[in-house]
């Protein structure tokens, strides 16, 4: 068995795969509040409750250094050799979450992934993943003639670059809010939607009913605005995720420029199924190859949104077999294909 990890601020997702035929098979998955427990040994001793795994890698947000990694949102120091030895498992990776979704696509079917933009299909090269959710994730998957290789970064904290008035006058909300230089993070995540809807609440003067305020403040916020948005139900959550989607597909043009990421780009992470039809209706698109004299390249670069919300999961499935593979030189993915 291979035991992989999606660990969040506030959820640890865990999930336990085989192999069948060459394929990753999925047996089980749990998801735990993370700030419930001391650590991530906890909670995956209480998820294994005695089954032995084999080998297990954990996609973790942020840079991971020889192994280890300091989480900004939880008092952990995780350490891939000492949860080796506490846990009884022979092989421990630790690597960033979006370079564990870049692992993940090359596992996923075709209905687990959404085409946007057909682009040029014929194209090999480079591919981009950029993700928003809690935060903004973006990494890179590099082609080397026969396979992509994933690379993390921390692009999604890079300066926000507004491109009309709406976002010149939202950066200038953001700053005074903030305190400080503002990331494409504070713009393009979920707080990126709260950001949006409050600038235009108190900057813009649209309305917000009595009755919206009132869930807003009870409910989860992002939750909220894009249930009200995709019902169309609501002026002011219709703007934000207007002003979000363009926003979001200029972000991801601009990630497709800097990799040349002829082979795709491609969009995870929890809001974009969500708003599907949104990002359906054109804006994205527009923002997303609205580049001068650069336009042609994105107008010829595939764009594809990930359906399925386990692919870190998978990724960090496959990257732990591969890897033990090669360290111990049995491989079970290898071991389910019968000849």
């Amino acid at each position: 068995m291979i035991l992989a990890g999606d660990v969040g601020g506030t959820k640890v997702h865990l999930a336990l795969f085989d192999f069948t035929a060459g394929k990753l098979t999925h047996e089980r998955d749990k998801q735990f509040p993370a700030r419930e427990y001391s650590g991530l040994e906890e909670i995956v001793n209480e998820f294994l409750a005695g089954e032995k795994a084999t080998a297990a890698c954990f996609g973790v947000p942020g840079p991971v250094r020889d192994g280890r990694l300091r989480l900004t949102n939880l008092p952990w120091t995780l350490d891939s050799r000492e949860l080796s030895l506490r846990l009884g498992i022979d092989y421990v990776f630790l690597i960033n979450d979006l370079q564990a979704n870049g692992y993940g696509i090359a596992e996923l079917e075709p209905d687990q992934i959404y085409t946007l933009s057909e682009g040029d299909p014929a194209q090999v090269g480079n591919r981009a993943l950029i993700s928003a959710g809690t935060g903004l994730g973006e990494s890179f998957m590099v082609w080397d003639g026969r396979a992509y290789v994933p690379f993390p970064s921390e692009g999604g904290h890079s300066d926000f670059a507004p491109r009309n008035e709406d976002e010149i006058d939202l950066l200038r909300f953001l700053k005074q809010k903030y305190n400080g230089r503002i990331s494409f993070e504070r713009v393009v995540s979920g707080q990126g939607l709260t950001n949006i809807y409050e600038f235009l609440r108190d900057v813009r003067g649209v309305e917000e009913p009595a009755w919206l305020a009132e869930r807003m403040a009870a409910e989860d916020p992002n939750a909220v605005i894009t249930e009200l948005a995709m019902k169309a139900k609501s002026e002011i959550c219709e703007k934000t995720t207007d002003m979000f989607v363009s926003a979001y597909g200029a972000e991801a043009g601009n990630l497709a420029l800097k990799m040349l990421s002829v082979g795709g780009l491609y969009l995870g992470g929890g809001i974009a199924p969500r708003i599907l039809e949104k990002l359906k209706d054109g804006a994205f698109m527009k923002a997303f190859t609205d580049k001068g004299r650069l336009s042609q390249l994105l107008i010829n670069t595939p764009v594809r949104v990930i359906l399925e919300s386990r692919t870190a999961l998978i990724g960090a499935a496959a990257y732990a077999e591969a890897r033990a593979a090669e360290l111990s030189g049995i491989s079970p993915r290898a071991a389910s294909v019968k000849l």
